[in-house]
């Protein structure tokens, strides 16, 4: 893959990221927040932008979202195939709410 490829791959995964992000603001903004681990002064930010804006933000060569598996347990509980799986998903929502949300916006 080359350099224009992955702004390419970039660019798509931006908008389509940026899509739902606001389709899913729109629609239940306190589920959005978590969901998406974002604020709420940067949930208002993604729900105002107008389409033209979206597809100018999207057009960045960074990644507007990121993973938010920042610990072992949390990514070997949504991943792992135990006995216990119907509690593992559950218990990661849980400590996923429990942690702070970052500032994006400041």
């Amino acid at each position: 893959m080359n350099a224009v490829q992955l702004h390419e791959e970039i660019k798509e995964t931006n908008l389509s990221y940026l899509l739902l992000a606001q389709n899913m603001i729109k629609q239940d903004s306190a589920a959005a927040l978590f969901r998406l681990g974002i604020s709420a002064e940067v949930a208002d930010l993604i729900a105002a932008l107008s389409p033209a804006q979206l597809i100018k933000m999207a057009a960045s060569n960074m990644l507007v979202c990121r993973f938010r598996f920042d610990e072992n347990l949390l990514f070997n509980m949504i991943t792992d195939y135990s006995k216990d799986r119907l509690m593992a998903q559950p218990h990661a929502a849980i400590l996923v709410a429990g942690q702070a949300v970052e500032q994006l916006g400041a």
